[in-house]
């Protein structure tokens, strides 16, 4: 047995020390198949397990994760552990799984050559300590390699328990698992938009709904993602972002969006009125003035800010791991950022609900304008998440 650290100052590795991260990109090089159990991940560390993998050429490879059927799992990191299972099981290669009895605190990670377990790393390091992040960067872990043929034999015996359907199930198959709503950042140190407190979104929610729409957000099939013909909606409405650049020397930026309202709203009783402004409150807690504008006033937007509305919208995406933001819009070729009816399916809600809350709120200019609530309700909310 050799023991491996963390590498934290002030308790620095010395020269005959190793770090678990060290010792456990060593192990996966030497290996042909792999079956890690921990407590917990992140989206991060999905990413970074699924490149190694492909780097090493691994032909079998397991990840169970233990603690978030009764917890409650990170959208992020289960939007990123569907995908990689999708894709392990496509390949035949693997799977990821989730536990489901209880809640598995144990961290894991054993590497097999030929169908023997050579090696195994057991300790207190969750799979999240591959991929450091702000949240975990300064969190001390202790760990150790053991070789030992009989503990081997243990440890992969533990783990194929583990695996067993009394005990998990492969994560697609898993349904009623809570999902913990990631903070969108897009909109942090936005000029006009401030935050609320969670109990004045609360309030809000509450209030009798004087009159509610459903603003259907209009977006291509992933198939459609190239048909610039007007017809699905890849240059216009949320994706506006890919429609031909103001200016020849700057692309458009990622989080340009028009919410573009169809006829069957804009006439109905009690829409806004064009040009008239109104208070936006956000169901994660942002404010911002909004108003109607353009013909009919079909064109729903922020005021004085037309990426404000992209940037909660495609924030949430974002957050949620659906889609990564695109720095340069002008170089995304394949448009992997455009947004698709997929990515909308995944996150779970295709329209946005937008109420009249029979609320008021003064201007800067002390003028009383109604505050409307505007909810993108995904997957989480629908499996009871926070």
């Amino acid at each position: 047995m050799k023991l491996l650290y963390s590498n934290l100052l002030p308790l620095g590795t010395e020269e005959d020390q190793e770090t678990i991260i060290d010792c456990l990109y060593s192990q996966i090089s030497k290996a042909d198949e792999i079956k890690i159990a921990v407590g917990y991940t992140s989206a991060a560390s999905i990413d970074e397990i699924e490149r190694l993998v492909e780097k090493y050429k691994i032909k079998n490879v397991c990840l169970t994760i233990g603690m978030y059927y009764i917890e409650g799992m990170p959208e992020g990191a289960y939007h990123a552990s569907l995908k990689l299972n999708q894709k392990w099981n496509e390949s035949g290669i693997g799977e990821i799984r989730i536990v489901k009895s209880f809640k598995y605190h144990g961290k894991v990670y054993c590497f097999y050559k030929n169908g023997v377990p050579f090696s195994a790393i057991i300790g207190s390091a969750n799979l999240g300590a591959i991929k450091l992040e702000a949240a975990n960067r300064r969190q001390y872990e202790l760990a150790a390699l053991v070789s030992d043929a009989e503990v081997l034999k243990e440890i992969d015996s533990h783990i194929m328990k583990l695996n067993m359907p009394l005990c998990s199930a492969n994560i697609a198959d898993i349904s009623g698992m809570p999902l913990v709503r990631e903070e969108n950042t897009s909109l942090n140190g936005i000029e006009l938009v401030t935050t609320v407190p969670r109990t004045n979104v609360a309030f809000y929610e509450r209030c009798r709904s004087y009159v509610s729409f459903f603003l259907k957000l209009k977006v291509p099939k992933a198939s459609e993602r190239h048909m610039d013909d007007g017809k699905h909606f890849t240059k216009s409405n949320i994706n506006v972002c890919y429609a031909a650049p103001r200016s020849k020397r700057k692309a458009r930026d990622w989080f340009e969006t028009q919410l573009t309202v169809g006829a069957d709203v804009y006439k109905m009783d009690g829409y806004p009125e064009k040009n008239k402004p109104f208070y936006v409150v956000t169901d994660d807690g942002y404010w911002f003035k909004a108003h109607t504008t353009s013909d009919n006033n079909k064109q729903f937007s922020a005021v004085g800010d037309e990426l404000i509305m992209g940037r909660w919208l495609k924030g949430r995406l974002a957050a949620a791991g659906i889609v990564k933001p695109v720095n340069n819009t002008a170089e995304d070729t394949e448009r992997n950022g455009m947004i698709t009816q997929e990515m909308l399916d995944e996150y779970g809600c295709d329209r946005l609900l937008f109420k009249k809350t029979g609320q008021t709120a003064l201007d800067e200019n002390g003028n009383p304008l109604d505050v409307w609530l505007l909810s993108f309700v995904g997957q989480a909310d629908e499996l009871g998440g926070e």
